[in-house]
């Protein structure tokens, strides 16, 4: 048995929405026009699912502080234009201060620290609003999750760094690339392995990243098309279905061998199967013509 991208066997002629057509994909998948899923290892997989699990936690951290912005703004607090971070250190001195009743801009202004304390004028005026008790309330719900989402994403960092082990030299090369911080690599090690023989080359390896352009040109015109969705992106379900491993027409991989891994091969395969048989039944989907027919 083989995972198979529903992508790649939609492409081959025949048709597979009924019952009927569960044949048609078993002989798909017994003559090799389909190719086999990347299926990595356990542990990566287990990794993969904790970097992918940091991301969508840091984001929604972003969203609250998003919404906490919103809310300051709401009540003419305009911390976000003088300090960089509301949720650093002396912003959250000053924001604490807000909750616990203080009013005063010129006292909360005083709660600066390290560098913000060369902008004490501008934050007095910035910080000069109507803060309600509707507004603490919701500005200590707010500064709870982010708290909370903060301590999640500390302990996914945790447990991060202990599967990292066996992978920490490849991090260590991939680090020494400029731009490439310690999470992208962490990121980009539990999405591929660490193992680069499973993209028989590299533009595979960057088709599957979705980072690959589009091409969409009919009748001499070019359309516009982006790169496609990359299949590391953590808000699609981390099923290895998802993760084609050779997307390039004409090449077909074997079934994936007792390590999860498809083997290599670059050869193009001719599809046995040129002509589906006829349907038997009265369905309304219209038989393929064998060629005794044209």
């Amino acid at each position: 048995m083989i995972l198979v991208n529903a992508r790649d066997a939609r492409n081959v002629p025949g048709r597979k929405t009924d019952v009927s057509d569960a044949a048609w994909l078993a002989d798909l998948g017994a003559h090799g026009p389909v190719r086999a899923s990347f299926v990595p290892p356990p542990p990566i997989r287990e990794l993969r699912d904790l970097t992918r699990a940091r991301t969508i936690i840091t984001r929604e951290r972003t969203r609250e502080v998003q919404r906490l912005e919103k809310l300051l703004e709401d009540a003419c607090i305009k911390l976000s234009s003088v300090a960089s971070e509301i949720t650093g250190r002396s912003g959250r001195l000053m924001l604490q201060a807000l909750i616990d009743g203080e009013s005063d801009p010129a006292v909360l202004a005083e709660l600066a620290h390290g560098r913000m304390r060369a902008k004490i004028p501008e934050l007095t005026e910035a910080l000069t609003g109507r803060f309600r008790d509707h507004h603490r309330y919701m500005a200590g719900l707010y500064l709870h999750r982010i708290d909370a989402h903060t301590r999640d994403i500390n302990d996914l960092s945790a447990r991060i760094e202990a599967a990292m082990e066996p992978f920490r030299l490849a991090r260590e090369l991939l680090t020494s690339i400029p731009g490439f911080s310690t999470t992208i690599a962490e990121v980009l090690i539990a999405e591929t392995g660490a193992d680069m023989t499973v993209f028989p080359t590299p533009q595979q390896l960057a088709s599957w990243a979705g980072t690959s352009p589009g091409a969409n040109e009919s009748a001499g015109r070019v359309k516009s098309a982006g790169a496609s969705r990359p299949a590391a992106d953590p808000s699609r379900p981390s099923s290895p279905s998802n993760m084609p491993c050779s997307p390039r027409p004409g090449t077909c991989s074997p079934p994936a061998s007792s390590t999860g891994t498809p083997e290599r091969t670059t050869s193009p395969v001719t599809h046995p199967l040129k002509q589906r048989p006829a349907r038997s039944d009265n369905s309304n989907h219209s038989a393929t013509k064998s060629p005794s027919n044209h």
